[in-house]
């Protein structure tokens, strides 16, 4: 395992000065953001010119990449179509995993299955896994839903958010049947209140999740997926969960 770091970290700044602010935490790893709003790059863009968005998905200031996370807003054929050339993206430079989000609640079940298993056929020719997130507020935020649609869709893996576990409706879910599930890792503490709160103040048992991640033999990121809180020194928080979690592996 590693630990890696993503995009999302810092949504202010432009792509060149995210990554240059990673390396001065000494950050050696990332997590690019292919999302249409306030992503790191635009699938439209992907797209519209595939060979300028390897170019730009090279010149990562030495850090290695470790996934994409891919939200498209596009609807139809136009979704599959941004989703297939973010995959290609990601066969050029050497890449696995793509995140991509669950459907909102409400939505039904098999129109998800539909969905994802064709989003996992598409990844699988280009080398790539679909690795679907755990969130709050979206079907993959209940633990047997999650596993349902891994049991239902061919290829598909999850990425684990142990967040939504904590905070929202589904507090004091273990997560340990979607260990064997797991692509990749999105963290930050939470709790019961607050999906984000500073490190050290929430609930996330950090060693636990490496026992069990290391007992499943998961050798891939821990991506720290923080945003900026108000009054708190984001630089800080960000040093202070790489350092937790390189003590721990």
């Amino acid at each position: 395992m590693f630990v890696c770091a993503s995009t999302e970290c810092f949504p202010e700044l432009s792509p060149k000065e995210t990554l240059a602010r990673l390396v001065d935490l000494e950050y050696t790893v990332v997590e690019l953001a292919i999302h249409e709003t306030d992503g790191w790059l635009k699938p439209s863009e992907v797209l519209a010119d595939l060979e300028r968005a390897v170019n730009l998905c090279r010149e990562t200031h030495r850090m290695s990449v470790a996934a994409l996370s891919i939200n498209i807003e596009a609807e139809g054929d136009a979704y599959y179509e941004q989703f297939a050339a973010c995959c290609k993206l990601a066969k050029a430079i050497k890449v696995v995993t793509m995140v991509v989000p669950s459907a909102e609640l409400g939505a039904p079940f098999n129109e998800e299955v539909e969905r994802l298993r064709k989003l996992s056929a598409i990844a699988s020719l280009e080398g790539a896994v679909a690795a679907l997130k755990t969130q709050v507020d979206r079907m993959s935020q209940d633990v047997d839903t999650a596993q349902m649609f891994c049991n239902n869709v061919p290829g598909l893996k999850l990425t684990l958010d142990p967040s939504c576990m904590i905070f929202g409706p589904n507090q004091n879910r273990g997560y340990d049947k979607l260990i064997e599930h797991v692509q990749h890792v999105h963290l930050r503490d939470t709790s019961k209140n607050e999906l984000q709160v500073r490190v050290g103040q929430g609930e996330i048992d950090y060693g636990k999740l490496v026992s069990q991640l290391n007992a499943a033999r998961y050798n891939r990121a821990l991506s720290v997926n923080m945003t900026p809180m108000a009054d708190v020194d984001h630089e800080g928080e960000m040093r202070k969960i790489r350092l937790l979690l390189d003590s721990l592996l």
